[in-house]
């Protein structure tokens, strides 16, 4: 489990294909407190490491953990987000005892959603994000929906026609500087997941819809 609350960025410095996709990631950790099998959200996709090395300097460029990222979990993500040189966001998994400063997020990416608007308002960012016409009835206004790992709340939500909802979001300059999505442009792609609850939601409707 995560919270959304990003703690770094990593930049994937190597990938090699064995069946799965291996992919090195560099990031500002100290790698004596990353366990063999532990799990790393990267931007919100849960991830097992698989190996670990390096050392912990003020840039953590000396840090890196490999993991091993399976062709369904490429198809089901943000385009070009597992290319080497790009940027995710990292959050260690949750321990008993650590403060819950997000929501409850599980690291299983429901959907990939598309930049509409980033604009700058004041200080801080308008950032609106398409959703499919499967999630969208899942996404709530000041619900809590997880965009590339980054636990948000919805602002404000636009049906479409087609079923799809373009939904709202306020960046502030914290999370801008200290996550990835202060680098973002319309019509990237993004992950998302939608709120635990209303994943079991979603299960409890499709059961009702088949009796």
């Amino acid at each position: 489990m995560f919270t959304g609350i990003v703690t770094a960025i990593g930049t994937i410095t190597a990938t090699e294909e064995r069946g799965d996709q291996r992919v090195r990631i560099t990031a500002p950790l100290d790698p004596e407190t990353i366990a063999i099998g532990a799990s790393i959200a990267c931007s919100g996709v849960c991830l097992t490491v698989v190996d670990r090395g390096g050392t912990s300097n003020e840039d953590g460029a000396g840090a890196w953990f490999d993991v091993d990222v399976s062709h369904e979990t490429i198809r089901r993500t943000s385009a070009h987000m597992w290319n080497e040189g790009a940027k995710l966001n990292i959050e260690p998994s949750l321990k008993m005892g650590d403060e819950l400063g997000g929501h409850i997020v599980t690291g299983h990416i429901d959907a990939t959603g598309e930049v509409r608007l980033y604009d700058r308002t004041g200080d801080s960012w308008r950032l609106a994000v398409r959703a499919r016409p499967e999630l969208a009835p899942f996404i709530a206004e000041k619900g809590s929906v997880t965009v590339d790992g980054v636990s948000l709340t919805v602002n404000d939500i636009r049906d479409q026609p087609d079923g799809s909802c373009d939904f709202l979001l306020n960046i502030i300059p914290h999370t801008a500087q200290m996550t990835t999505l202060g680098s973002l442009s319309t019509d990237d792609e993004v992950n998302l997941e939608i709120d635990v609850l209303a994943r079991y939601l979603k299960r409890m409707q499709s059961l009702a819809e088949r009796g």
